[in-house]
């Protein structure tokens, strides 16, 4: 039986991967959806990119783009213009540049080529939508005018956050954004910060990023039946490491 699984942000977190694929029992009939931010954190960050080109090759996966793997694309290229090093650093970033210290060219540059095909979003036959982040426009991500936001946004999520639940969707104060597509899966703003560690639901969305890069668990969970995996929290897995803590 194949199912359609989602995966929240790993953030270097490559052994926290191997559990939830593992518990999940994953196989190559099933397709996979990595919602971005596979990098900075843990110190696997080089693997984790090794393990999902490989796992691309043998199972039918999408990647969609998240704003660190980003960050990271700007910093193998040297894209330095409007870069904020500093800022990268504090999220996570030197653990990753310290990780590449060990990493040869030849594998930086099949990094780079990898993470320029990543996805903005992926929107299925069934009218779900996954994406990192969120979108502003109010016809969708196809008319949004700033594609950078499809992995930097936090307003969506914070809108579903918001939003009044006896409020009826058809009533005019209903929050357009939230009307567009069946579901909404998203990553980018942990659960851990509304005290949480397992895929939360607010109105269509699931955001299914439970805080590897902190001290939460990764996740894995089925669209369809809405059954889910996790790993250990991260900081059990890498007993000697920080992450983002």
């Amino acid at each position: 039986m194949s199912r359609t699984l989602v995966i929240g942000d790993i953030h270097g977190g490559l052994r926290a991967l191997h559990q939830i694929m593992e518990r999940a029992h994953v196989t190559t009939k099933d397709t996979l959806i990595f919602l971005g931010d596979y990098v900075d954190g843990w110190s696997q960050s080089p693997q984790v990119l090794d393990f999902l080109i490989d796992l691309g090759s043998t199972h039918n996966c999408i990647f969609i783009r998240g704003n660190h793997d980003e960050l990271l694309l700007d910093w193998l290229l040297g894209n330095f213009e409007n870069f904020d090093e500093s800022m990268w650093f504090k999220h996570g970033g030197e653990a990753t540049v310290l990780a590449y210290e060990k990493v040869t060219e030849a594998t930086k540059k099949k990094h780079v080529a990898f993470l320029q095909t990543l996805r903005n979003y992926y929107l299925d036959e069934q009218n779900r939508l996954f994406i990192h982040a969120g979108f502003t426009n109010m016809n969708g991500v196809t008319y949004e005018y700033f594609p950078k936001l499809f992995y930097w946004d936090r307003t969506l999520w914070e809108t579903a956050l918001a939003l009044d639940e006896t409020l009826e969707e058809t009533s005019v104060f209903y929050p357009k954004r939230l009307t567009l597509y069946r579901e909404i899966y998203i990553g980018h703003t942990p659960v851990t910060r509304i005290g949480q560690t397992i895929p939360i639901q607010k109105a269509c969305i699931w955001n299914v990023d439970t805080g590897a890069a902190f001290k939460g668990p990764l996740t894995l969970m089925d669209v369809d039946t809405k059954e889910f995996w996790q790993s250990e929290p991260l900081p059990h897995i890498y007993p000697t490491e920080r992450g983002r803590n």
